[in-house]
Protein backbone atom coordinates (compact mmCIF):
# COMPACT_ATOMS: atom_id res chain seq x y z
CA UNK A 1 0.00 0.00 0.00
CA UNK A 2 1.38 3.82 -1.34
CA UNK A 3 1.31 5.66 1.95
CA UNK A 4 2.82 8.86 0.47
CA UNK A 5 0.55 11.74 0.24
CA UNK A 6 1.37 12.52 -3.63
CA UNK A 7 0.54 10.37 -6.46
CA UNK A 8 3.49 9.43 -8.59
CA UNK A 9 6.24 10.61 -5.78
CA UNK A 10 9.16 9.19 -7.85
CA UNK A 11 8.62 11.53 -10.61
CA UNK A 12 10.80 14.21 -11.60
CA UNK A 13 9.73 17.70 -12.32
CA UNK A 14 10.13 17.48 -15.81
CA UNK A 15 8.17 14.74 -16.20
CA UNK A 16 5.27 15.44 -14.23
CA UNK A 17 5.27 18.46 -16.55
CA UNK A 18 5.26 16.30 -19.66
CA UNK A 19 2.35 14.39 -17.57
CA UNK A 20 0.21 17.44 -17.63
CA UNK A 21 1.19 18.30 -21.13
CA UNK A 22 0.05 15.15 -22.85
CA UNK A 23 -3.74 15.95 -21.71
CA UNK A 24 -4.11 19.64 -22.68
CA UNK A 25 -1.98 22.77 -23.65
CA UNK A 26 -1.06 25.16 -20.68
CA UNK A 27 0.36 28.90 -20.39
CA UNK A 28 3.65 28.76 -18.96
CA UNK A 29 1.97 30.34 -15.81
CA UNK A 30 -0.56 27.67 -15.61
CA UNK A 31 1.47 24.69 -15.63
CA UNK A 32 4.31 26.92 -13.06
CA UNK A 33 1.44 26.85 -10.81
CA UNK A 34 0.68 23.03 -11.02
CA UNK A 35 4.24 21.80 -10.49
CA UNK A 36 4.91 24.52 -7.87
CA UNK A 37 4.02 21.33 -5.31
CA UNK A 38 6.41 19.39 -6.60
CA UNK A 39 9.55 21.94 -6.53
CA UNK A 40 12.64 20.28 -4.47
CA UNK A 41 15.13 23.11 -5.15
CA UNK A 42 14.81 26.41 -5.84
CA UNK A 43 15.28 27.29 -10.04
CA UNK A 44 14.30 23.34 -10.99
CA UNK A 45 11.26 24.63 -12.60
CA UNK A 46 12.27 27.61 -14.36
CA UNK A 47 15.06 25.52 -15.72
CA UNK A 48 12.34 22.52 -16.75
CA UNK A 49 10.21 24.78 -17.96
CA UNK A 50 13.01 27.06 -20.03
CA UNK A 51 13.79 23.17 -21.51
CA UNK A 52 10.25 22.54 -22.67
CA UNK A 53 9.51 26.02 -24.10
CA UNK A 54 12.86 25.28 -26.21
CA UNK A 55 11.88 22.02 -27.45
CA UNK A 56 8.02 23.40 -28.15
CA UNK A 57 6.47 20.83 -26.03
CA UNK A 58 5.49 24.55 -24.26
CA UNK A 59 4.00 26.75 -26.76
CA UNK A 60 2.15 30.29 -25.17
CA UNK A 61 0.93 30.89 -28.61
CA UNK A 62 -0.44 27.11 -29.67
CA UNK A 63 -2.06 27.29 -26.17
CA UNK A 64 -3.78 30.63 -26.78
CA UNK A 65 -5.52 29.43 -30.24
CA UNK A 66 -6.56 25.79 -28.62
CA UNK A 67 -7.63 28.04 -25.43
CA UNK A 68 -10.42 29.61 -27.82
CA UNK A 69 -10.88 26.48 -30.26
CA UNK A 70 -12.22 24.39 -26.98
CA UNK A 71 -14.29 27.67 -25.36
CA UNK A 72 -15.22 29.52 -27.85
CA UNK A 73 -18.53 27.88 -29.16
CA UNK A 74 -19.85 28.39 -25.61
CA UNK A 75 -18.39 31.73 -24.90
CA UNK A 76 -18.09 35.35 -26.42
CA UNK A 77 -14.90 37.41 -26.52
CA UNK A 78 -15.22 39.09 -23.47
CA UNK A 79 -15.59 36.07 -21.10
CA UNK A 80 -12.61 33.89 -23.33
CA UNK A 81 -10.62 37.14 -23.13
CA UNK A 82 -10.88 37.56 -19.17
CA UNK A 83 -9.96 33.62 -19.05
CA UNK A 84 -6.95 33.70 -20.98
CA UNK A 85 -6.16 36.56 -18.85
CA UNK A 86 -6.26 34.40 -15.73
CA UNK A 87 -4.47 31.86 -16.97
CA UNK A 88 -1.75 33.74 -17.70
CA UNK A 89 -1.78 34.24 -21.35
CA UNK A 90 -0.06 37.31 -22.77
CA UNK A 91 -2.33 40.10 -23.92
CA UNK A 92 -0.46 40.26 -27.34
CA UNK A 93 -0.85 36.40 -27.57
CA UNK A 94 -4.59 36.70 -26.23
CA UNK A 95 -5.42 39.02 -29.12
CA UNK A 96 -4.25 37.45 -31.72
CA UNK A 97 -5.99 33.96 -31.06
CA UNK A 98 -9.37 36.28 -30.53
CA UNK A 99 -9.10 37.47 -34.00
CA UNK A 100 -9.81 34.02 -35.29
CA UNK A 101 -13.24 33.94 -33.97
CA UNK A 102 -14.20 37.67 -34.21
CA UNK A 103 -16.05 37.40 -36.80
CA UNK A 104 -17.88 34.93 -35.84
CA UNK A 105 -19.75 36.00 -32.65
CA UNK A 106 -22.94 36.73 -33.84
CA UNK A 107 -23.17 33.41 -35.15
CA UNK A 108 -21.76 31.79 -31.99
CA UNK A 109 -24.22 33.60 -29.63
CA UNK A 110 -27.49 32.98 -32.20
CA UNK A 111 -26.76 28.95 -31.84
CA UNK A 112 -26.25 28.95 -28.05
CA UNK A 113 -29.41 31.04 -27.09
CA UNK A 114 -30.97 29.04 -29.92
CA UNK A 115 -29.96 25.87 -28.13
CA UNK A 116 -31.09 27.19 -24.23
CA UNK A 117 -33.96 29.04 -25.75
CA UNK A 118 -35.49 28.87 -29.04
CA UNK A 119 -38.22 31.16 -28.82
CA UNK A 120 -37.94 35.00 -28.33
CA UNK A 121 -39.70 35.60 -25.63
CA UNK A 122 -42.66 38.72 -26.03
CA UNK A 123 -42.47 39.07 -21.94
CA UNK A 124 -39.98 42.00 -20.79
CA UNK A 125 -38.69 39.76 -17.96
CA UNK A 126 -37.99 37.27 -19.91
CA UNK A 127 -36.52 38.81 -22.68
CA UNK A 128 -34.31 40.20 -20.01
CA UNK A 129 -33.38 36.85 -18.48
CA UNK A 130 -31.92 35.32 -21.77
CA UNK A 131 -30.30 38.36 -21.99
CA UNK A 132 -28.67 37.97 -19.13
CA UNK A 133 -27.59 34.37 -20.06
CA UNK A 134 -25.82 35.50 -22.96
CA UNK A 135 -24.66 38.61 -21.25
CA UNK A 136 -22.63 35.91 -18.58
CA UNK A 137 -21.15 34.51 -21.28
CA UNK A 138 -19.00 37.40 -22.85
CA UNK A 139 -21.41 38.28 -25.55
CA UNK A 140 -21.85 41.99 -25.61
CA UNK A 141 -24.78 44.18 -25.37
CA UNK A 142 -24.66 44.56 -29.33
CA UNK A 143 -24.46 41.28 -29.83
CA UNK A 144 -27.05 40.01 -27.78
CA UNK A 145 -29.75 42.79 -29.60
CA UNK A 146 -28.39 41.15 -33.06
CA UNK A 147 -29.56 37.59 -31.86
CA UNK A 148 -32.38 39.30 -30.75
CA UNK A 149 -33.39 41.11 -33.95
CA UNK A 150 -32.99 37.97 -36.31
CA UNK A 151 -34.57 35.38 -34.16
CA UNK A 152 -37.50 38.58 -34.56
CA UNK A 153 -36.82 38.24 -38.35
CA UNK A 154 -37.21 34.80 -38.08
CA UNK A 155 -40.56 34.53 -36.32
CA UNK A 156 -42.13 37.13 -38.60
CA UNK A 157 -41.06 35.01 -41.64
CA UNK A 158 -42.54 32.10 -40.20
CA UNK A 159 -45.66 33.45 -39.21
CA UNK A 160 -46.19 34.76 -42.74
Amino acid sequence: MNTSPRPYPLMSLKSRALRFLSHREYSRAELAQKLKPFETSEGEMVSVLDELQAKDFLNEERHARSLVNRRSEKLGLGRLKLEMRAKGVPDDLAIEALKSVEGTEVERAQALWQKKFGLLEVDPKAQARQSRFLIARGFSMDTVRAVFKRAAQDAQAENT
